[in-house]
């Protein structure tokens, strides 16, 4: 990489701190000078100059080209469609939330969607008046309420507390971005069983066309998935060594590995020790046995290598796991059409 790459990042709201915090876990480190700059640098990446944005005009600033690469909301992206925006990684694992249909808690009759369809009804035959829905996510609520032919309604768009759109009287529901619920349900609102109309969290965008005609843009995004993968993979395990005493190597590794969940990435690595205190026997050499087990499976693993006769377990955090290739890289290839 020759070109300077600019990397645009949330200066602000709900995903602003988790984004570096995330970035510096992945190897990819941001230097801001001061607080104040909205511009900084990644060590890791010389070529890559980072610029501070809200959120929102992070995927602006990527789909215009005056930054080439960002990391924004998938609920953004959904609701600002753009053709020369393409999302390079869609699940960072963090800042999850979701965009949600939430009514009165007073509505007592009304738990789903097709009840809000006879709400809608009623309003427009009995009231005479629309349902009004206040949001910021204009785009997203009316395809979604169109798709489950609720038709009358009239979106009000709100900056700010819209939770309390209901108790002060300029809206009937709202539809929100929530992460827990709680401040819906501290406004005396309630979601819906099937309101849901987006899953969101941190994701990885790109301006396609810089992709596709400056080969420094598509390397920096391809360093950057590389680290960005090889660290979400290594949080699925974790390294453990284990002592065991066997007649050998290869019939120990075959006792490690009938049991699936000890047989690691591709096989245990089996070393033999040499004590100093002379503990041997006729039962056979120690050895350390050391594999990759998943997290989910840890006691699991820990539990059968005892059975076999394990002893002094040590478990150790893997940072990075690099497979033969970035899977997410090797998609945006063929998104594209490079492969």
């Amino acid at each position: 990489m020759s070109k300077k790459i600019t990397l645009a990042l949330p200066s602000k709201g709900a995903i602003a701190e988790p984004t570096l915090d995330f970035l510096k876990d992945a190897g990819l480190k941001v230097h801001k000078p001061n607080d104040r700059q909205y511009t900084g640098d990644m060590p890791t990446i010389p070529q890559v100059e980072v610029l501070f944005q809200r959120v929102k005009d992070v995927l602006y600033k990527v789909a215009d080209g005056t930054a080439h690469l960002g990391i924004t909301g998938l609920d953004v992206v959904y609701e600002n469609p753009n053709e020369n925006l393409i999302v390079v990684h869609p699940a960072l694992n963090y800042g999850h939330c979701m965009l949600t249909v939430a009514v009165p808690e007073s509505w007592i009759d009304v738990e789903t969607i097709a009840d809000l369809v006879d709400v809608a009804q009623d309003f427009r035959e009995n009231k005479g008046r629309n349902l009004r829905i206040a949001t910021t996510y204009t785009t997203l609520t009316r395809q979604f309420m169109h798709q489950q032919g609720i038709h009358h309604f009239t979106l009000v768009r709100a900056e700010g507390a819209i939770e309390a759109a209901p108790t002060i009287g300029y809206a009937d529901i709202v539809v929100d971005l929530t992460q827990t619920g709680t401040t819906l349900r501290e406004n005396h609102l309630k979601t819906l069983d099937d309101g849901v109309i987006v899953y969101a969290q941190a994701c990885l965008v790109a301006n396609k066309t810089a992709l596709l005609t400056n080969t420094d843009t598509l390397a920096a995004a391809r360093v950057m998935l590389e680290y960005i993968d090889a660290t979400l993979q290594a949080k699925r395990y974790q390294q453990l060594t284990v002592n065991i005493r066997g007649e050998d190597a290869e019939s120990l590794a075959q006792r490690v590995a009938a049991n699936p969940l000890t047989r690691g990435l591709q096989g245990p690595t089996i070393a033999p020790i040499y004590s100093v205190n002379g503990d041997s026997s006729a039962n056979g050499q120690w050895y350390t046995v050391t594999l990759i087990v998943q997290t989910n499976n840890l006691l699991e693993a820990v539990d059968y290598l005892r059975s076999i006769g394990g002893r002094q377990v040590t478990v150790t955090s893997v940072r990075y796991v690099y497979l033969d290739q970035s899977p997410t890289y090797a998609a945006l290839l063929e998104k594209l059409g490079l492969a």
